[in-house]
């Protein structure tokens, strides 16, 4: 009966078909929407190209969406991506190295033993762990871990959702707050004018009030469905894992000296890639270099042969391959969008729109545009060049600071990156983690709307506390 009702259901389609679908709706769109474009000027002192957004124009659409542009559009969403999808593939060679020499199912064992009876603090950690990677700006760069983690918490006796929620929710919130995230905060200050980082206390604040009301939703769900796994979104699957649980995810393996030191060379991966984004300015280049150093230091450490080693990188990139071009096809909306010249026409048309509405009104219809904005550009730091030129002035003349400003459109940003089935990272996590998109929206839809309550509240404080730039 089960499997009937599952037939007749509605079910999602691939990734690549919502992709194409999107696609589609902008090729709509750009024969509805009339194409226009800001002055573009290049800022001397920060070198970025920000909108005049004193001088816009409507332009006849010179270069229409052809039969061609719609298709050579995935090639150029893809190529455009490259960076971030050779990181994904360098990352996740180095760490199918790791797993394949049993270092990591030594330490998950080892981890597991030492949980047991703390499985609440574990998913706490985890969380925060995966927060912490987020507040940094750890977006895509962050996806290589979440099986590792998913692997733990499952191995605790969770279902396949709690796992990938952990990390996950882990990392959006993060992201959301934006402490020390310069793809959103930083780029952003650094448009307005406001010295970079600025306001990090509330930010603070911010996280640790998103991290509670994650904690206790994921433990909640985690809580009802160890409780009775029937209500699980993946019962079945969840039933039968309940089932094997003497079988390990993970063959038991001695935790070795060499392994110890495999992992802790992880450890120091995360920690370095971390530190050069914030300090070194590293981008995906550098972090591509760190895992390919990673693999270097596992065949020596781990003693294994260089051919086999090469063999094991390759087969681990492979495995991601699809989850790259996904990230790829998400680009191609974006590049679409450009080519009909109407991300600047509906940018003019909500200043228009917003000029004489009150404080409250403003602010929250531009939270909800960043949101339903995030759709179509899930890159954060692409964004904030797009729109916060528009959201800077509109600031000064309604009376709101720019800090605030700031802080709208960063948690307007953050959230839905893990939420939109546009976000290439989102569809990337999902496709690693053998997550389906349907059961996940299920799960973090209620959560989403929580932290997007508590967000908005927490602009319209720091409107009222007038939030500095300190």
């Amino acid at each position: 009966m089960t499997s009937k009702k599952k037939q007749k259901g509605f079910n999602f389609p691939h990734v690549y078909i919502m992709f194409i679908l999107v696609m589609l709706l902008v090729v709509v769109l750009s024969w509805i929407v009339p194409s226009g474009q800001y002055e573009r000027v290049q800022n001397p002192d920060t070198g970025i190209t920000e909108l005049n957004t004193e001088h816009f124009t409507y332009v006849d659409q010179a270069n229409p969406i052809g039969f061609m542009d719609f298709f050579t559009a995935l090639h150029n969403g893809v190529v455009q991506s490259a960076d971030i999808i050779v990181m994904l593939l360098f990352a996740s060679g180095a760490l199918y190295i790791l797993e394949k020499s049993g270092a990591i199912a030594a330490g998950i064992h080892t981890l597991l033993r030492v949980a047991e009876g703390k499985e609440k603090l574990v998913i706490i950690a985890l969380i925060t762990i995966f927060s912490i990677l987020g507040t940094i700006g750890f977006g895509e760069g962050g996806i290589p871990f979440i099986p590792l983690a998913m692997a733990v918490v499952m191995g605790m006796g969770y279902d396949r959702i709690t796992g990938f929620a952990t990390s996950t929710i882990g990392l959006a919130v993060g992201f959301a707050a934006g402490a020390v995230n310069f793809y959103t905060t930083g780029v952003s200050q650094t448009i307005v004018g406001l010295p970079i980082y600025s306001g990090v206390g509330f930010r603070i604040i911010s996280l640790a009030i998103f991290l509670v009301i994650s904690v206790l939703y994921i433990l909640r769900y985690a809580k009802k469905t160890k409780a009775d796994p029937s209500k699980s979104l993946v019962a079945t699957e969840y039933i039968e894992q309940l089932k094997n649980a003497n079988k390990a995810e993970y063959e038991e393996e001695k935790f070795t000296i060499s392994r110890k030191i495999a992992l802790l060379g992880l450890v120091a991966v995360l920690v370095g890639g971390a530190f050069g984004a914030i300090k070194l300015g590293w981008g995906m280049p550098e972090l591509s270099a760190v895992y390919v150093i990673y693999a270097v230091f596992l065949v020596i450490v781990l003693k294994i042969k260089p051919s086999d080693a090469a063999v094991m990188f390759g087969t681990g990139a492979a495995v991601l391959l699809p989850t790259g071009l996904a990230i790829g096809f998400a680009r191609s909306v974006m590049i679409l969008m450009n080519q009909a010249q109407i991300i600047d026409t509906a940018v003019h048309s909500l200043s228009g729109l917003l000029t004489n509405t009150s404080t409250i009104i403003t602010l929250l219809v531009l939270f909800l545009v960043v949101i339903f904005f995030n759709f179509f550009v899930v890159s954060g730091s692409g964004k904030a060049v797009i729109l916060m030129p528009i959201m800077g002035p509109l600031g000064k003349i309604l009376g709101i600071n720019q800090q605030v400003m700031v802080v709208l459109y960063q948690f307007g940003d953050g959230f839905t990156n893990y939420l939109w089935p546009t976000s290439g990272g989102l569809m990337a996590a999902l496709g690693m983690c053998n997550v389906d998109y349907a059961a996940w929206v299920k799960f973090s839809v209620k959560l989403f709307m929580l932290l997007h309550f508590a967000a908005f509240i927490l602009i319209i404080v720091a409107h009222y506390i007038g939030l500095g730039p300190f």
